[in-house]
């Protein structure tokens, strides 16, 4: 899943960087990472072998068991796969290891461009050009400890490609990212726009500026700077200074009236402004600034790409409309800073215990952490063969929808009766990235848009204990979406679930209008609905080792995995199955809405 989207993505963040900030010691020391294999002539096709290795031995036909699941999430989440990250050479991989295993099921169709299983996205990077400098009255400033060039946040906000100031370029005081007033077009015209960070929950500064942007306001200004830098966390600032990955089929003009970025200290915009903003009122003028800063676009190293396929419909006159299941292929790649994971995973735990199962408790203390990290200096003790590892495996997030979507695709062609209408199978590539994936998948559908009924998403299927969320289970089920669109669908999953041999426990909470960690808009389904296209969101839930390097197979829980999957597959069966489309009946978003829950 990712972390908050667009309209795709970075609320639950902060929980997780803070974690990841207290984790610093609990890392090893630098490895050798994997080694991304040759790229420059990558196919934008992958040879699909007859057979599909690196699996359990299917089930029965038309059944989805735990130890099916468990073969195919410990290959799918191996580190030959390098993380999965869209456009480089691991996720290549993946979806050419989903391809082998989808050829192989008997029945099932290439639904992707040119008889192929594949959708090629078209992703582009940009990256800081380093080569570039920019000075204050002759006095340099430094690339990530002044300032740190922004491209963009995911799809939240978009900044300029180029600020040329080689001739000089003035600055202006903005006042505060956020507040209502701004200042005239013409006062900032060319311009460096310098602003205080914006203020948040409890009025206290802000680090989180994508919920406060609003770029128009400073179209024709050259820059803005926000003086965010001193209060983001060391994750949020590198985050912000790697080369950032776009969709270039939505980026026909990406400088268009846009400012270049610039996260700022606060020693550094005195330098600017001359003078502590504290004393300054907006509009007041700063020094001048020289030099230039450019990002440098480039295409990924590897081709992204969805892999797409059909199972035909039993019924002629509903084979031509489609119940689209899916998931996400990518993850997150590798780092260059491997960590003792089974120490990760034990510290994730503890602070998780301490904190997100009860979340009305503060924050740990000093001490609290202090026994923390005795205890695994214990536990490093007692095991000294250490095992550090640098790729993110993502075997939750979400491995273990693509093998579930896998897994059901099996179950549904080897049942001995086949659904009325066709299903369409799609694993999304770059939702990690901005939902690029589904996005530009549902943008230039390989079938007519119009006639996908509904779409069933899994992300994040494989946990869900009282151990990972407050109120977890065994039976344990997040459902985000199922009556935004249609009342009917969300009605049929209710009675769906009460048939099953052992139904499973939902909860709603998550799918609250305005609820903070915004899941409706975090995951591909989103990306169907703005279409009007009816969804279900399917996750057990976020946890102690979502997008960490601890999120390994070991720790999913299989069992409870197969008992969503078949109650996704029977859902499916049963849109499929209706005489007549589930009804929509509330509004559509429109395909270039903002998302909002």
């Amino acid at each position: 899943m990712r972390v908050q989207r667009h309209h795709r993505r970075i609320a639950t963040l902060s929980l997780r960087l803070a974690l990841g900030a207290m984790l610093a010691g609990c890392a090893g020391h630098p490895a050798a990472t994997p080694t991304p294999a040759p790229t420059a002539a990558a196919p934008t096709t992958a040879p699909v072998a007859p057979a599909a290795p690196g699996a359990a031995p299917p089930s029965a036909a038309g059944t989805i068991t735990a130890g099916e699941l468990r073969g195919l999430l410990f290959a799918y989440s191996d580190d030959s796969m390098e993380g999965r990250e869209a456009g480089e050479p691991g996720n290549f991989r993946a979806t050419a290891w989903i391809a082998r295993h989808v050829a192989a099921i008997p029945g099932l169709q290439p639904a992707g461009t040119n008889g192929t299983w594949f959708v090629n996205v078209p992703l582009r990077v940009r990256r800081p050009d380093t080569t570039t400098t920019l000075a204050v009255d002759g006095t340099p400033l430094i690339r990530g400890t002044d300032y740190v060039p922004v491209a963009a946040v995911g799809s939240l906000l978009t900044f300029g490609q180029t600020f040329d100031a080689t001739r000089g370029v003035a600055v202006v005081y903005g006042g505060r990212l956020g507040d209502s007033a701004a200042l005239s077009p013409a006062a900032i015209a060319g311009k460096l726009v310098v602003l205080d960070a914006p203020f948040g929950v409890g009025g206290r500064p802000d680090f989180q500026i994508w919920r406060h942007g609003n770029l128009a306001r400073y179209a024709g200004a050259a820059a803005i700077a926000v003086a965010s830098l001193d209060i983001s966390p060391p994750q949020i600032a590198d985050y912000f200074a790697r080369p950032q990955t776009r969709l270039a089929d939505r980026e026909t003009a990406p400088a268009a009236g846009l400012p270049f970025g610039l996260l700022i200290t606060a020693s550094t915009e005195a330098k600017l402004l001359g003078a502590a903003p504290t004393t300054l009122s907006p509009g007041a003028t700063g020094r001048t600034v020289i030099g230039a800063l450019r990002f440098l676009d480039s295409p990924t190293p590897a081709v992204a790409r969805d892999v797409v396929a059909i199972l035909p419909g039993s019924d002629p006159s509903l084979r031509g409309e489609y119940v689209a299941i899916g998931a996400h292929n990518d993850h997150l790649g590798f780092t260059h800073r491997p960590r003792d994971v089974d120490s990760l995973h034990a510290f994730n735990t503890a602070v998780w215990r301490m904190r997100a199962l009860t979340p009305d408790v503060p924050p740990p203390s000093a001490e609290a952490m202090a026994a923390i990290r005795v205890n695994m200096d214990s536990i490093r003790l007692a095991h000294p063969a250490v095992r550090r590892d640098s790729v993110y495996k993502g075997a939750d997030d979400d491995g273990s929808g693509t093998v579930s979507v896998l897994a059901m695709a099996r179950a549904f062609a080897t049942s001995p009766t086949r659904p009325r209408r066709s299903i369409l199978f799609v694993w999304h590539t770059g939702e990690e990235k901005g939902l690029y994936g589904s996005e530009y998948f549902t943008d230039h559908p390989t079938v007519p848009r119009d006639s996908i009924v509904a779409q069933l998403n899994m992300d994040m299927v494989g946990r869900g204990d009282s151990a990972d969320i407050k109120g977890g289970g065994p039976t344990y089920l997040e459902l985000v979406g199922s009556r935004r669109l249609s009342t009917e669908l969300g009605d049929l999953v209710e009675s769906v679930n009460r048939d099953e041999p052992t139904p499973m426990t939902f909860d709603y909470t998550f799918d609250a209008n305005g609820h903070p960690e915004n899941i409706y808009c975090r995951s591909d389904h989103y990306e169907y609905a703005r279409y009007g296209i009816p969804i279900v969101f399917f996750t057990t839930g976020l946890h102690q080792d979502y997008h960490q390097l601890s999120d390994e197979p070991q720790y999913i829980d299989y069992a409870h995995m197969a008992l969503v999957d078949r109650l996704v597959h029977d859902i499916a069966v049963t849109v499929a199955d209706l005489d007549h489309r589930v009804r929509v009946d509330h509004p559509i978003p429109g395909p270039k809405a903002p998302c909002r829950q």
